[in-house]
This record gives C-alpha cells, structure tokens and sequence, in this order.
C-alpha cells in the first residue's frame, strides 16, 4: 500500500491562558500539520511546534523543510516499509526536530490504521492511564493560588509550577501552596534554566520539607558537567529537559556520573515517536525514569507521545496538558482524560478524526 500524497498546512490554535516562564511569554500557539493519504484513502496525521529558544528551530524553518520539494521522497513509497521511512525522515531533516516530529507522527499514525491498530497496542502497551500534571506559569502568590484552586477543582492532582526568575518569590508560592494543599496535590517543578549551581542547592534545602516530586531543569542547557558535580541525593530529584536533545545527548547524561535520574522526553525536541523511544531505550539500560512533555501543541502531538509513553515500562511522568489550553485545534478525539488521568483509546493509529 503506498503514500499516494502529503498536505501540509500550518494554524494558530489559540491560547486561552497566556503564560510566562523563565525565558518567554506565551500568547499565540501556532502548529504546523501534516497528513498522509495511502492509496486505500486512509489517512494520517502529525503535528508540530518548535521551541526556538531550545532547539534553535522556528516554525517558519518547519514549514520551509515542509515544503512538497522536500517531500518527494516518501510520495509513491510503501507504507509497510515504515521502519526505512522513518529512518529516512530523521536522516533528511537534522536541523529541523518538529518537522521530522510532524513526519514521524503522522508516518505512525497511517501505519497502526493500515494495521486496524492503536499506535500504543503496536508498540507495546505497558501501562494503562497515569495522572498528567498541569502547568502554573510565573505569576504572583495569589494567581498561583487561583490557578491551583481551578486545576485541582477540575480533577486534577498534580501541579507543575514553573519557576526561575526570583529563588525568593519561587519559594513562597511553594511554601503557599503547600498551606493550602497539603499533601492533597502532588507538586513538581520546572526551572527553566533559571537557576545557578548554588541556587539549585540552596532551592533543594530550603524546600526539602515541601516534598516536591521533581526539579525539572535548573542549570542552563550546556551546564551538564555542573549538573554531574550536583550531590546525589539532589540528582535524583532532577528531570533532565534542554540539556536532553537527541538519543547522543542521552548518552553522554548517563556517562558516569550521572547527570539526573529522570530524563524528559519531548518529540519536539528529538524528531518523533521513533527517536523518543531511543532515548528510552537508553534510560532504561541505565535505570534512568521517564518523564514525557510537550510544548503547546495539538492534540495530535499530544496523543502521539502519550501512546509512546505508556509503551515504556520506565514512564513515571507525564506533563501533557500542552493542548488543553488552546482555543481550538484541527482534530477530535486522540487522548481520553477523566479526573487528570490519561488514557489511549481503542481505536486504530492515534484515534484523531480531522475537522473538515
């Protein structure tokens, strides 16, 4: 069964919660959105949104290495070759992850609905639902509070509050939260690279009490001989994002000593389903755990690395609410979420129906 053709187009989704984090602000979410058609007139969908700052990739290079020009190369192909498709996609487009992301999506999607199967039954199903968290950008104590109140009202159980800007500040909204709370919501967090070596130290001793479940990338991207020489016991707690590109990077994380203990796996950053699940592969030789992300993308992004996620037996995180803040998108369906918890539908591929 071979690709018969490739559209490509790109849409602003929308946000309707604006948000700030240690680097940027976020009021537009504009996704770029591949689909696949087989001969048979089945189809297949993939998205994606660069973070520039991280990958040093903009949407417009997306939609450029999109181009038709560029996508000969798969028209007229077998689909049941997939696994040389995919390979040829991260081969093609080594500057440009969300455009092989996009590729490497929709390239899975067709094939598990040639196949009449979820994505997640072909790869390997491990774990059935896990609670996503849902992320509180930088903002002051009292929106802090508001924000949590809402997540945690609408079933939610766990919160990711993005810091890096004031080690003072980031403190007291923990401190506030936890008053609140309790031990009811599970708290994690995300520094953005906004913290020095010795800030690091002293954010893990100062909030050691507030039992919070993981330090998401404090150091700068580059700085992972720094995260190395970090005490162990505060390398356990880290999630390793920016400095965590590629499948290579993964490799030279785990090279003793150890970086962190978790790594964070967004398919923006590494190009896709198949080169997220490589570097799986090498957390779990190394007994590293998993922790998925996402930028603010589109359902079918979303969906995609959730099924990638539940097929490894190392996944303890999720943070995949990137879409659920968007004012629209272009498909139905894709992930169910009930009470904060996650799951993968039944029904072939990722489940996604478009919206004509």
């Amino acid at each position: 069964m071979k690709i018969k053709n490739i559209k490509v187009w790109n849409a602003d989704l929308g946000n309707t919660k604006p948000y700030t984090i240690a680097f940027k602000t976020v009021d537009e979410v504009r996704n770029a959105f591949v689909e696949i058609t087989l001969d048979n007139g089945v189809t297949g969908i993939g998205s994606g949104n660069p973070s520039e700052y991280v990958v040093g990739e903009n949407l417009s290079q997306t939609l450029e290495a999109l181009q038709e020009k560029n996508l000969d190369f798969l028209v007229g192909r077998d689909i049941r070759d997939f696994y040389q498709l995919t390979f040829e996609v991260q081969q093609k487009f080594p500057k440009n992850p969300a455009a092989r992301a996009a590729l490497d999506i929709a390239l899975h999607d067709v094939f598990t609905k040639f196949l009449g199967v979820p994505l997640v039954k072909f790869l390997g199903q491990k774990i059935k639902t896990m609670p996503t968290s849902n992320t509180i950008g930088i903002k002051s104590v009292e929106d802090t509070l508001k924000e949590a109140a809402e997540y945690i009202k609408n079933g939610f159980k766990v919160l990711k509050v993005k810091l890096g800007r004031d080690i003072s500040e980031d403190i007291e909204r923990l401190v506030k939260l936890r008053e609140k709370f309790g031990n009811s919501v599970v708290i994690r967090i995300d520094a953005n690279q906004g913290y020095s070596v010795d800030q690091t130290i002293e954010f893990y001793k100062k909030t050691t009490h507030l039992n919070i479940e993981l330090i998401e990338q404090p150091l700068p991207a580059k700085a992972v001989k720094e995260m190395k020489a970090l005490p162990d016991e505060i390398k356990l707690k880290i999630a390793a994002d920016e400095s965590l590109i590629s499948p290579k990077d993964a490799l030279e994380l785990v090279k003793p000593p150890r970086a962190s203990a978790i790594f964070n796996i967004k398919l923006m950053k590494c190009g896709g389903v198949s080169q997220g699940l490589k570097i799986a592969d090498i957390a779990l030789q190394e007994g590293v755990d998993l922790f998925w992300g996402c930028n603010d993308e589109s359902i079918v992004s979303i969906t995609a690395a959730l099924h990638a996620a539940f097929s490894c037996t190392n996944t303890k995180y999720i943070d995949l609410d990137g879409s659920l803040d968007l004012g629209r998108d272009e498909v139905t369906g894709g992930f169910i979420l009930k009470d904060g918890y996650m799951y993968c539908s039944d029904k072939p591929g990722l489940g996604l129906d478009r919206l004509v």
